[in-house]
């Protein structure tokens, strides 16, 4: 006997559209520019390199030079990354002299991740 796929996708034996649900879904269904952002934002999350950066910048504020010995990367790597991470909102920085420091833009992006750690962590 043939072991059944436990990921595969069961549908409903006939077609029936159930309107009361699907109004009151509708009606809380984000704007689509609103889906667009979130769907943008959730890309950033699907580079390791940037999830890296994210990482480092959990424990304590770097700059470009530590981030890049840290990652063992070239600056130019590093700051490509860093830029996407800026333009999305995820990441600040301050100039101090000649270096400019990265730190996380605020505590949305710690909890984004430790969301997805749980998920990815559950049996």
């Amino acid at each position: 006997m043939a072991e059944k796929n436990t990921y595969e996708v069961e549908c409903c034996e006939e077609h029936v559209v159930h309107s009361e649900l699907l109004q009151k879904v509708n009606e809380k269904m984000p704007k689509e520019e609103e889906i667009s952002d979130l769907s943008d934002l959730f890309k950033i999350f699907g580079d390791s390199t940037r999830l890296k950066i994210l990482f480092v910048l959990f424990e304590s504020e770097v700059c470009v030079c530590d981030l890049a010995e840290i990652l063992n990367m070239t600056q130019s790597a590093i700051s490509h990354q860093l830029k996407v991470l800026k333009q999305s909102k995820l990441v600040s920085n301050r100039r101090e002299g000649k270096s400019i420091f990265y730190s996380l833009a605020d505590d949305h992006v710690r909890s984004i991740i430790a969301q997805g750690r749980d998920h990815v962590e559950e049996d």
